[in-house]
């Protein structure tokens, strides 16, 4: 017992405390409506880009918060189209929210980093699925959104990405709540059976594969390895390349 509560302190809550000890250093908006949501000009403008694209995107959340998770969504574009279409999911109101928020908006004023860029035909193909894996999203009524352990927002671009599995990607370990799962569903393995997740709850876990490495899950916390291309996971500070 006590090698686990040292294990549990060097490697979830001694991170922790430090990334929080950083963000607490910085300076962070005062509310809500002082923050900065424009757009970060990261994409380029719908019309100058003539393919289907399709994008996944994070940034850091508001407050203290931000020390430990990012916030995610789902960008989309026809081939052709002068306009993107936007997908997150948020904790008031109708909980899904499409083009709320400029594609590539800042986040509680924290600048947005692309984690997928997909374009031209494959781009296209995935498009319809990524819209039907919206419309399928089991969480999307009023009232459905719980910050900790999830359904939250991670969980749900979570939830499309294991519904397309052809975008290849898992959220970084810093989106808190993408380990959720109803209880019922504990168990998940990836079509290609090179992904396998425990989830129990959104509480604790584990994870094994391409993807995610190895990673131990506590609390929506992630310590990990990264065996893909080799690093460390750490809560707070996401994965750190060796």
């Amino acid at each position: 017992m006590k090698k686990l509560i040292l294990f549990v302190l060097l490697c979830f809550v001694t991170p922790s405390l430090a990334s929080l000890g950083v963000r607490a250093a910085g300076s962070q908006p005062d509310s809500w409506h002082s923050a900065d949501w424009s757009s970060s000009g990261l994409l380029p403008g719908a019309s100058d880009d003539g393919e289907a694209a399709v994008y996944v995107m994070a940034a850091r959340t508001g407050g203290l918060k931000g020390a430990l998770a990012v916030h995610s969504w789902v960008v989309t574009k026809q081939s052709g189209s002068d306009r993107y279409t936007r997908y997150d999911k948020v904790g008031w109101g109708s909980p899904i929210r499409v083009n709320a928020y400029a594609a590539d908006g800042r986040w509680y004023s924290n600048e947005p980093d692309i984690l997928l860029a997909l374009h031209g035909d494959e781009a296209a193909a995935l498009i319809p699925r990524i819209a039907a894996a919206v419309n399928a999203y089991p969480h999307a009524e009023r009232g459905d959104y719980n910050i900790w352990p999830g359904p939250n927002s991670n969980s749900f671009v979570a939830h499309v990405l294991r519904e397309v599995p052809e975008l290849g990607i898992a959220l970084p370990p810093e989106a808190v709540g993408r380990d959720y799962r109803p209880w019922r569903e504990f168990l998940t393995v990836t079509p290609d059976w090179r992904n396998l997740e425990i989830s129990l709850g959104g509480y604790a876990g584990l994870a094994v594969g391409a993807l995610h490495g190895v990673e131990l899950r506590l609390g929506g916390l992630v310590f990990g390895l990264d065996l893909a291309r080799p690093g460390v996971k750490l809560p707070g500070f996401g994965r750190i390349g060796v």
